[in-house]
């Protein structure tokens, strides 16, 4: 079965105004599947993880000029896992807590909108914005590796990006 090997990843960027549960399917909500073994979402993960006890610091006391924090965790239903952006999130004693702000596409035991639970273990990515670009959001730079270079273009411009 090929899900069981890959992962998918969803674009969608969650830095849209409102919140994650008002917002309806966005045409920049994509899902990109990746290897489990992909060396460039590796990378891109390792270096999210490296940062990250430095991220949740600054999303605990946001800095004039930054907003958005964001965290991409992994869900698992069965077999299959998808991972997604959640926002706003913040700690409880046993993890975090947040709003899914994707669609799923691949596992069901989630909706857009929930509040989930997750561990640091769920965690593949981070972001945040800061006068306007993007600062972290590694797993997404990857996924414009996959797009057409218009689309890549376009989301690059749109949101922020650097990468």
């Amino acid at each position: 079965m090929k899900i069981a090997v890959r992962t998918t990843l969803s674009l969608m960027l969650a830095i849209l105004p409102g919140l994650a549960g008002a917002q309806s399917a966005d045409p920049g909500d994509s899902t990109i599947m990746f290897a489990l073994d992909d060396p460039d979402m590796a990378a891109a993960t390792a270096r999210a993880l490296a940062g990250l006890d430095e991220f949740l610091a600054l999303s605990e006391t946001p800095p004039s000029g930054t907003d958005r924090f964001k965290l991409k965790v992994k869900v698992r239903d069965g077999d299959v896992s998808e991972h997604f952006w959640v926002i706003p999130f913040h700690r409880t004693e046993t993890g975090f807590v947040g709003i899914l702000a994707n669609e799923p596409e691949q596992v069901r035991n989630v909706v857009l909108g929930q509040n989930i639970e997750f561990t640091r273990d769920d965690i593949s990515d981070w972001g945040y914005t800061r006068d306007g670009h993007q600062v972290g959001s590694f797993t997404v730079c990857v996924m414009f590796k996959k797009m057409s270079k218009e689309e890549a273009h376009y989301m690059r411009g749109k949101y922020g990006f650097d990468c």
